[in-house]
């Protein structure tokens, strides 16, 4: 009866270790170098949808959030714009062109 008691819960350990530690641990490891979707860095390059526009700022639609943006020249709503920088919480835009294949 004692060690099936041991037993128990040195399995209960392991298990607990391998849970809360080894799992963890390898998926910090394995997922360390990939760019974030959602920082800085991850927008930079993303095609945004164009929700509301007025001369040369308005508002665009990235990642399901609503961000302030700006950009050199009119752009259309409902059109598409990408990602040239970030200043502080506004994003600056470039028009969308679509390459056409012939």
């Amino acid at each position: 009866m004692k060690s099936a008691i041991i037993i128990l819960v040195i399995g209960f350990l392991v298990f607990e270790f391998i849970e809360h530690v080894a799992i963890p641990l390898f998926w910090f490891i394995k997922d360390r170098r990939k760019i974030s979707n959602y920082g800085v860095m991850g927008i930079i390059g993303k095609v945004v949808e164009i929700k509301r526009w007025d001369k040369t700022q308005g508002q665009v639609l990235i990642n399901g959030e609503l961000w302030k943006a700006v950009c050199e020249v009119p752009l259309l709503n409902g059109g598409k714009a990408v990602v040239q920088g970030i200043e502080g919480l506004t994003l600056k835009l470039k028009p969308y062109e679509t390459i056409e294949k012939v």
